[in-house]
């Protein structure tokens, strides 16, 4: 696996899956992980939605379709990735950054910079506006209020991202995750996983990993926060702690 770009539970079955430069793998708890549907897709956006219900964007496996355009724009599975249909996007953006919250899908188009939402799953879409960023978060409890990461500080918007300010004294952080439980993660670039409580207010520190994080995930599982954490180079980590500890779930 190259480039990990999203990590993702499918509560169909529990399964994690890892969206990636070479495909979409499917990861079980033991044995080597699968290529999805022997797909090649650059899969630089990831989300799912419901039990077998991904979306993705990114650039196609020209090997199958040469005629495909560059981008992707957004696609969607309702079979856990063994088949893909385009939405909508095609040639036009390329979303790096997916998520989908409150019955909406936001989208990060890296060519352009632009904030997309949709509300009618993906089939049209609204621009809010422009920002730089590395990673976009969506408050479970406010579909307005958005946190995002950028080169030097942490954003904040509480429109839905048609307006940012930066969150005074927040730390410098890659990657974010802000699941159901209202627990707010994110990972500094040495590695130190951060904690808040109060929508990224205030931090603490968890743990520690060793090497570039490139993706971050939190799944609530019977009242306990997983974190799955995605290393360059393919690597996975998960702890069952909140992210105090972390075991090894792949060696790259």
């Amino acid at each position: 696996m190259q480039h990990l770009h999203g990590l993702e539970v499918d509560p169909a079955d529990g399964v994690l899956y890892a969206a990636t430069h070479s495909g979409l793998w499917r990861i079980p708890e033991s044995g080597e992980p699968s290529r999805v549907a022997d797909g090649h897709q650059d899969l630089v956006g990831f989300a799912v939605t419901g039990p077998g219900a991904f979306l993705a964007s990114g650039h196609p496996d020209l090997r199958h379709d040469p005629e495909l355009p560059t981008w992707l724009g957004l696609v969607r599975s309702t079979d856990a990735g063994g088949t893909w249909r385009s939405v909508s996007l095609s040639g036009e953006a390329d979303l790096h950054v997916l998520r989908a919250a409150h019955g909406r899908i936001y989208g990060w188009d890296a060519g352009s910079g632009r904030l997309l939402v949709s509300a009618d799953e993906g089939l049209s879409w609204e621009e809010r506006g422009t920002v730089p960023l590395r990673d976009l978060v969506v408050s479970p409890a406010d579909p307005a209020a958005l946190l995002a990461t950028s080169e030097q500080e942490l954003m904040r918007s509480a429109d839905g991202g048609r307006t940012w300010a930066p969150m005074p004294g927040s730390p410098s952080l890659t990657v974010t995750a802000w699941p159901t439980t209202g627990s707010l993660y994110g990972v500094t670039p040495d590695g130190t996983v951060l904690h808040s409580a109060d929508a990224g207010a205030t931090w603490q520190p968890r743990g520690q990993v060793a090497g570039e994080v490139e993706a971050l995930s939190v799944q609530a599982v019977d009242g306990t926060e997983v974190v799955y954490v995605g290393l360059a180079g393919g690597g996975i980590l998960v702890s069952g702690d909140g992210a105090s500890t972390f075991a090894v779930r792949y060696a790259a």
